[in-house]
């Protein structure tokens, strides 16, 4: 991914107020499973999943599949490290290497 694209990626990432509640919610409590993330923030599973997809291709959350005690598979979630600062000259810089053209 282009480092371009990957700005893009990280601001459509974010530009959905349900992700901004999962990345605060994973920062508060930390590392989640999708089935307890889910009820704490009020959302269904399908729907999270779908957030979740969009956070980790963006690279802003991660996943691990861990078996719990009982065999149950458990893909638990965690907020990636990251720092964003956005500036005039960042998006001057970024936008050489946008790979996505658009007519709109």
């Amino acid at each position: 991914m282009t480092p371009g694209d990957r700005l893009l990626a990280i601001l459509s990432a974010l530009d959905s107020p349900h992700r901004l509640r999962i990345i605060a919610a994973l920062r508060a409590g930390g590392r989640n499973y999708v089935s307890r993330l889910a009820r704490e923030i009020g959302i269904s599973r399908p729907l999270l999943h779908l957030h979740l997809n969009k956070l980790e291709e963006a690279g802003l959350v991660t996943s691990q599949l861990e078996l719990s005690q009982d065999g149950k598979a458990l893909n638990y979630f965690e907020v990636a490290d990251f720092q964003l600062e956005i500036t005039p000259a960042l998006i001057a810089e970024r936008v050489q290497s946008l790979t996505q053209k658009t007519d709109k």
